[in-house]
């Protein structure tokens, strides 16, 4: 049983949290975020969940109430985004690293300076290697879907991570789609009540969280957290097959279309696959043989899906809404490093594109794959919509 509601991407968020209803949700508004704990807050207002809503007076303090609940047993979520989650940094590291299962929606929005509140993906990208799980969402369909998902995977024993949900800002969250919204008690069903391995609260069984560690335990602590999140893969399968008996959809680490005969891949996230999607019709229907790998779950990286997709390929461009200075991009770098064993490797083209929200468009797109179809690779990155 479900039905279809004209939702936009932060309104998807909102109502898979009504579903979830947490225990706890702490949060500061910030643009785009703002929508998704506005609405929430109504759902609290109007009695529709029971949820503890804490306002603070910054994402910081948002995020260490989570932290707080979290580790007293409670199902704790927030939203943010931008410098929200820059201010959070410190506390994202107290949650990872006391394997607290906070989901967190991130619309994802440029960082300062210059100030700038359009999408781009430095604020999340920015954060992948603190031990956050994280999913990124083509569209509001997705958002939806991914929230509900986060939460079973995050509170997963063997897991026990907290967790991002991404979307782009004011194209996804502010942009209105239809978005099928399945039964409540069937989604409660699913997701059931959080069990903590342990609880702050109870006295019956002890245990100190966020303790010194030193040279003595800190290293193993650190090792726990990268098998917890190498168990992430396998769960988020599983998660993912059980959910599928709910919505009819599949939850893979990433999404291929077109790639079965395609020769020139263009790889991507979020909303800018589905530009990418209309790209790839148009030129098919031409006889072009140009194909999309969507990467879904970025953390924890799937190399082997991934190689297992590309090493046959001959040429594979990659669009990375974020930049890495002095470095590789993001999901350019690991590409490379799923495809550094591969026995037969593509070229490799690095794209920057969209950087404080600039368009990109499918001529932009089009143009992409008639490089990577007539062999024009460069070794260095090179920028889409930029002037010179």
């Amino acid at each position: 049983m479900s039905k279809t509601e004209a939702f936009t991407g932060a309104d998807a968020a909102s109502e898979a949290m009504r579903q979830i209803n947490p225990d706890v949700v702490a949060a500061y508004p910030i643009t785009p975020q703002t929508p998704i704990v506005m609405k929430f807050s109504q759902f609290v207002a109007d009695g529709e969940v029971d949820t503890e809503m804490i306002r603070v007076e910054s994402e910081h303090s948002a995020m260490s109430a989570c932290v707080g609940a979290s580790a007293a047993g409670a199902r704790a979520m927030t939203a943010t985004a931008s410098a929200g989650l820059a201010l959070m940094w410190e506390i994202l590291g107290v949650a990872s690293g006391s394997r607290l299962p906070i989901v967190m929606n991130v619309v994802n929005r440029a960082l300062s300076a210059p100030i700038n509140i359009h999408c781009d993906h430095s604020d999340s990208m920015g954060a992948r290697d603190i031990s956050w799980i994280q999913i990124y969402s083509e569209n509001a369909q997705e958002v939806y879907e991914n929230t509900i998902l986060a939460i079973k995977l995050a509170e997963h024993p063997d897991v026990h991570l907290p967790v991002m949900v991404c979307q782009d800002g004011f194209i996804t969250s502010h942009g209105i789609q239809n978005v099928k919204i399945f039964d409540d008690n069937k989604i409660r069903e699913f997701l059931g009540e959080r069990k903590p391995i342990k609880a702050l609260l109870n006295v019956k069984d002890p245990v100190t969280m966020g303790p010194l560690q030193l040279q003595d335990y800190y290293f193993e602590t650190k090792k726990q957290q990268d098998i917890a999140m190498q168990n992430a893969k396998k769960t988020y399968l599983e998660v993912g097959k059980a959910l599928s008996g709910i919505t009819g959809n599949t939850y893979d680490f990433v999404e291929a279309y077109n790639l079965d005969d395609a020769e020139v891949v263009v790889v991507t996230l979020n909303s800018t696959a589905g530009t990418v999607k209309s790209v790839v019709d148009k030129m098919k229907s031409t006889g072009k043989k140009v194909g999309l790998l969507k990467i879904k779950l970025f953390r924890p990286f799937p190399y082997e899906k991934v190689a297992q997709l590309l090493e046959n390929k001959r040429a594979v461009a990659i669009l990375d809404r974020s930049e890495s200075f002095g470095a590789d991009a993001p999901i350019y770098g690991e590409l490379k490093n799923a495809l550094y064993n591969a026995n037969n490797k593509p070229k490799l083209q690095s794209y920057i594109f969209g950087l404080g929200g600039r368009d990109i468009y499918e001529e932009d797109i089009e143009s992409v794959f008639n490089d990577l179809i007539s062999n024009n690779i460069d070794p260095n990155k090179r920028y889409i919509g930029v002037r010179e």
